[in-house]
């Protein structure tokens, strides 16, 4: 067996070297020509290596470790870009000698076109790892040489560069190519690690001590629970290549919402089922973007708090001051505990999910899971086995082993189901059973499963109203309907400004004191805020990337300007009322437009990139203006208008 899968990878390896030849023919090169040694001068190089700064900053680290591992061998290190061109090397003083000779060297590009075959440019053009040794070069001056490289892939698998280990072809060792690939995968797994400033990533493999390890799958998700990149370990684990895997879904991977993996953050390595059944342990990190100033969160427990995601871990910091939501709070921490299922409903981002998790750390079953189903966001086709399970053979496409669904993924913690009113009703009465019997029968399971769990459902919908249209089942909004609560919605809670300055600490500049004007909270006392908590977390975070490295306070010219847009056409209709202080919007509007034309000497464009807006919104600021506010701008009464 093992000599038949030796012989198939000669047989592989003759291919890829034949191919190259074949190619190296057709750039117009033949075997005795002197070789291209033209190298690029400092200040070219200097500017390549500026360009590939974050392959280079990784990568370093690596080659160095590598390099210990294989000093004095009479061999080098070399990474380059994905043109083949040298950014860097390092290796024996002898070797490297002879090396430059060849243009071995920074500078130098080996590509298949400047070199004909070699292992840097044939890994290249091949994107796989490749061992050239001796006169498998098709160029006879590189016949001293055995090279052995792999492709370094971005976290969007993009070929990012090379990584190269080259000797004189007498002191050649077949480990050489082992030691290559576990240093391109560790420079891979580094640029996935440090590639997302906000993301979930998942670190998992079926043995726990191999977490940890370049043995582990690395997965990073987006807090919509999309694919934003995975390791090659993650993509064989996982049994799908990267490009499939982006179309792939968190909870259908892992069996997982976001806020369910985000609440076991830090924690000893979680049970995780993979799409395939497979049984795995995994480690969980959450990173939120950093505000200005502040330094990402570690591989830390306390990630929540340091990176700036709004606090949701107990009832009490959901109470700013507003009655309503004091009253809410009140109530559901009267039932916590006593197997009464609670029933949330409010806007859209008016924080039924942040309730809901709070409701879950301040119960007794605050150490098992959390697991959210949001029901809209599940297809018809797919909501029955995701929460009811399956198991082997049970349809068409079913993994091989089955997969536990996401109530029986809730057993001893909390069950979450978020807009509950958009569940088809075939589903509504298999739930109704389960609630019922508080058991869960998969697809093709001979027996159902026990299952016990706190339930709480959340809907912007008025189910009262949907089980008289017939769109909801009567017996399931009573069984679910244990106590009812209703959120505020943000233009009605009366602790605004708490809620601001709650926000500006927790999510926006962690260990910075930022105020707030109170012409901006004049501003935010009129907005209608239809996005509620998500809309003024957006605004927030955008005002503090304004914010200069001396400023203590956000202002008006700090908040996004679509925001001003938006609230300036509401405050032109009601007669531009006056912000505190006594000036008017407008006014503070078409300051910030003429200063801006005055900069770029009337130039609009030059003034909207600034602003961050269109032109059309800088022409509509200067026809909705007297002439005289922008007498002194250099060309703005020529405005194209």
């Amino acid at each position: 067996m093992q000599h038949a899968i030796g012989a198939a990878l000669q047989t592989a390896q003759f291919d890829v070297i034949r191919h190259s030849h074949e190619r190296s023919a057709t750039f117009g090169l033949f075997e005795t020509m002197r070789p291209d040694y033209a190298v690029l001068s400092g200040a070219e190089l200097a500017v390549r290596l500026a360009q590939s700064r974050t392959l280079f900053a990784h990568a370093l680290p690596v080659m160095e470790t590598l390099y210990a591992q294989i000093a004095n061998t009479h061999s080098m290190i070399a990474l380059t870009d994905a043109s083949g061109l040298i950014l860097h090397s390092l290796g024996d003083d002898d070797f490297l000698a002879r090396a430059e000779k060849v243009a071995l060297r920074a500078g130098a590009v080996w590509s298949e076109e400047h070199q004909g075959t070699n292992a840097i440019g044939t890994t290249i053009a091949e994107r796989t790892a490749v061992t050239v040794h001796g006169d498998q070069h098709y160029l006879r001056a590189n016949h001293f040489l055995t090279c052995s490289s792999v492709p370094i892939l971005d976290p969007h698998g993009n070929l990012f560069g090379v990584l190269d280990v080259t000797g004189d072809r007498r002191g050649y060792h077949q480990h050489t190519m082992a030691l290559v690939k576990m240093s391109g995968q560790m420079i891979e797994n580094r640029l996935i690690a440090s590639a997302f400033d906000e993301k979930l990533c998942i670190r998992f493999h079926s043995r726990p001590e191999f977490i940890g390890t370049l043995m582990e799958g690395i997965a990073v998700f987006d807090l919509d629970g999309r694919l934003l990149s995975a390791n090659r370990s993650a993509q064989f684990q996982l049994g799908i290549e990267l490009g499939r895997l982006r179309a792939q879904t968190l909870e259908a991977l892992f069996g997982a919402g976001v806020d369910a993996l985000i609440a076991r953050a830090g924690e000893a390595p979680v049970r995780l089922d993979l799409h395939s059944g497979v049984g795995v342990f995994a480690s969980i990190e959450f990173h939120a973007r950093p505000a200005p100033g502040v330094p990402h969160a570690g591989n830390t427990a306390n990630a929540l708090a340091v990176t700036g995601k709004p606090s949701s871990s107990s009832l009490a910091e959901l109470c700013t001051g507003d009655a309503r939501m004091q009253d809410v709070v009140a109530r559901v921490r009267k039932v916590i505990g006593k197997n009464i299922p609670i029933l949330i409903g409010g806007e859209t981002g008016a924080g039924k999910e942040m309730l809901a998790r709070a409701i879950h750390r301040d119960s007794p079953r605050h150490a098992g899971p959390f697991v959210a189903v949001n029901c809209a966001s599940l297809p018809e086709t797919l909501i029955e086995s995701e929460l009811f399970g399956y198991t082997q053979g049970a349809f068409t496409g079913a993994a091989k082993r089955g997969a536990i669904g996401r109530i029986a993924q809730a057993n001893g913690g909390t069950l979450f189901l978020d807009e509950i009113g958009d569940m088809p009703l075939a589903m509504q009465s298999r739930l109704l059973r389960v609630l019922q019997e508080r058991v869960v029968e998969p697809l093709g399971a001979a027996r159902a499963v026990p299952v016990d769990f706190t339930l709480v459902c959340a809907s912007n919908r008025k189910l009262r109203e949907c089980v008289a249209q017939g769109a909801f089942r009567e017996d399931l909004y009573y069984r679910i309907n244990g106590l009812s609560v209703t959120l505020p919605p943000l233009a009605e809670r009366t602790d605004l400004h708490a809620v601001v300055d709650k926000m500006l600490r927790d999510e926006c500049f962690a260990g910075r004191a930022v105020g707030i004007d109170d012409d901006v909270l004049a501003l935010f006392a009129r907005h209608p805020w239809p996005g509620n908590f998500r809309q003024l977390s957006n605004v927030l975070r955008t005002a503090c990337a304004m914010l200069d490295e001396h400023d203590t306070h956000l202002h008006v010219e700090h908040l996004p300007h679509d925001f001003l847009d938006e609230l300036g056409e509401r405050v032109q209709e009601t007669q531009a009322p006056m912000l505190a202080g006594g000036a008017r919007l407008v006014d503070i509007e078409a300051g910030a437009v003429a200063a801006a034309l005055k900069a770029h000497g009337g130039n609009v464009s030059a003034t909207a990139r600034e602003l961050g807006v269109s032109r059309t919104t800088v022409y509509r600021k200067l026809r909705s203006q007297s002439p005289s506010d922008f007498a002194s701008v250099p060309g703005a009464g020529k405005a194209p208008l």
